[in-house]
């Protein structure tokens, strides 16, 4: 099981793109969700969201994985160091 943080980073991505956010839109709500979430936690919570077996809708799974990739490239504004 995931740790909490990055658990409460994966609830809300997920929610936000079964609502049909996608980019800036989902980023900010995350970010809105989990105030002090990081780059390194979204990218990570992405990951767990594209191997969990029960998210299986298509756009949402291509939501997540652009998200992912855009945050890991260039790490983002929020790329501060995690504290695990």
């Amino acid at each position: 099981m995931p740790k909490k943080k990055i658990r409460k980073v994966y609830d809300a991505l997920v929610e936000g793109a079964y609502q049909g956010l996608s980019d800036v839109e989902l980023h900010d709500y995350v970010f809105e969700q989990c105030p002090k979430a990081t780059s390194k936690r979204l990218v990570r919570a992405a990951l767990l969201a594209l191997s969990d077996p029960h998210v299986q809708d298509r756009n949402v799974l291509n939501v997540i994985y652009a998200l992912a990739i855009k945050h890991r490239l260039d790490g983002g504004p929020d790329s501060d160091d995690d504290d695990e």
